[in-house]
């Protein structure tokens, strides 16, 4: 698709920056029934009959619908319209949670979660990754990415703090918690017919003699581009090792529990900033670095691999096991915060080298939804091969094997990131 094509897409939107922003709107929305846990995991034992194996049989059940329902999305997300594949999966999405809030048995909740893997996983994230894309252009993609990192921060805390104020108003019981699945899946629905009013429809593709394509053989043949695409690849390569060293930020947690006596009401307090405190500065700061500083996202994220491996190895030689004994948590609490926020810079821009290769507009979907299935795979190894390092080695041991894992995928990252950058040089020349 020709950049005069592409100038023509944008100036169709109402507005390129409200389409973004119901967009980000959307992004920070949709995945707040799949994750019900975080805000009603005790009232779900209560009132739904779930056990803890039960609600982990789900969130498996999650994962693997959404591996294999990407390898599908190579192929899907390119078939329909991004107006249509975006507002008809939130509309899903919220008549699943109006199924939830019923509260079935548990194969009727098993259902459910797998349903909300393909209406969230397949055929929501890559579609509006795929939209994201196109609203910006090659010198804008950090910052587009970047915002769309910290809007969702931003949305995930308001709607999050606005079910659970619905479930307190309403008595905290088995009402309260249909009240909040009921308010989750309207905001979800609602979102979705925002987007099928605001964001534009597909340019219609047309092959070499300019007739317009089949839509089934415009699809699958984006789908064979995207697997055979050396680029597409080297992008989604280059995010699965910066996801590798996210994963790790999860056990910052324990660690200052652990070893820096982190007191429990300060748990709470440090796994939000952990997790939307950060998303919120690191979005816009990945966003900023790339497009204005390192005038690429994939020179972005090489220098954070870099500085991963100088901040965590200067971090390994800390004395901490002292400092925790002195109750200087606040200490280790600033060094952890601030090395997940580098990462956080990393992770909020890891698709937004695919303008810089080149990727062809028209195989977004399919390229999104490939990179997507690789970027995210470290979910099904990495918190099994930490978790099961600090079970073997009790203490700082194993969080020093940890530690020095996320170096050691740095590392790799250093030159995953570096072939990625010759890639880009190449379509430059």
């Amino acid at each position: 698709m020709s950049n005069e094509t592409k100038s023509k897409i944008m100036k169709a939107a109402p507005n390129r920056w409200f389409v973004f922003c119901i967009l980000t709107l959307s992004g920070g929305i949709a995945f707040k029934l799949s994750s019900m846990k975080d805000m009603f995991y005790v009232p779900m034992q209560q009132f739904m009959g779930l056990t803890n194996t039960q609600i982990g049989g789900a969130l498996s059940a999650y994962g693997i619908v959404q591996t294999i329902g990407l390898i599908a999305g190579i192929y899907v997300c390119d078939m329909f319209s991004k107006k249509y594949m975006i507002g008809g999966s939130l509309i899903g999405l919220g008549a699943v949670g109006v199924y939830l809030s019923t509260f079935p048995g548990y194969w009727g909740f098993l259902i459910a979660f797998g349903a909300m893997a393909i209406l969230g996983e397949v055929t929501y994230w890559p579609v509006l990754l795929k939209a994201i894309r196109l609203l910006g252009d090659e010198k804008t993609q950090g910052r587009m990415f970047g915002f769309l990192e910290m809007g969702r921060g931003v949305v995930d805390v308001i709607v999050a703090s606005s079910a659970l104020a619905v479930f307190r108003a309403m008595g905290e019981g088995a009402a309260a918690l249909r009240g909040g699945l009921i308010f989750l899946s309207a905001v979800t629905a609602a979102a979705g017919v925002l987007c099928l009013i605001f964001v534009p429809n597909d340019e219609k593709r047309v092959d070499e003699n300019g007739q317009e394509m089949n839509k089934a053989q415009a699809a699958f043949s984006g789908m064979i581009q995207a697997v055979k695409n050396v680029d597409i690849w080297a992008v989604a390569l280059n995010g699965f090792v910066v996801y590798c060293i996210y994963c790790g930020l999860t056990y910052f947690i324990p660690f200052l529990n652990q070893i820096y006596m982190l007191p429990a009401t300060a748990v709470g307090m440090y796994g939000i900033a952990n997790q939307y405190g950060l998303k919120m500065v690191g979005g816009p700061l990945g966003g900023f670095l790339s497009d204005k500083v390192h005038k690429s996202a994939a020179k972005h994220i090489r220098f954070g691999f870099l500085a991963c491996i100088i901040a965590m190895g200067c971090f390994l030689l800390v004395p901490h096991e002292m400092l925790g004994e002195g109750g200087n948590w606040m200490i280790g609490a600033a060094c952890t915060l601030g090395f997940g926020a580098l990462v956080f810079t990393m992770r909020a821009v890891f698709f937004a080298p695919m303008d810089e290769v080149k990727v062809p507009e028209e195989i977004t979907g399919a390229a999104m939804s490939m990179a997507s299935l690789i970027i995210y795979l470290p979910n099904a190894f990495a918190y099994v091969i930490y978790g099961n390092f600090l079970d073997k080695y009790p203490g700082m041991a194993g969080f020093r094997i940890v530690f020095g894992i996320m170096i050691g995928w740095a590392v790799i990252g250093l030159g995953v990131s570096t072939f990625l950058i010759e890639r880009i040089k190449k379509h430059q020349e």
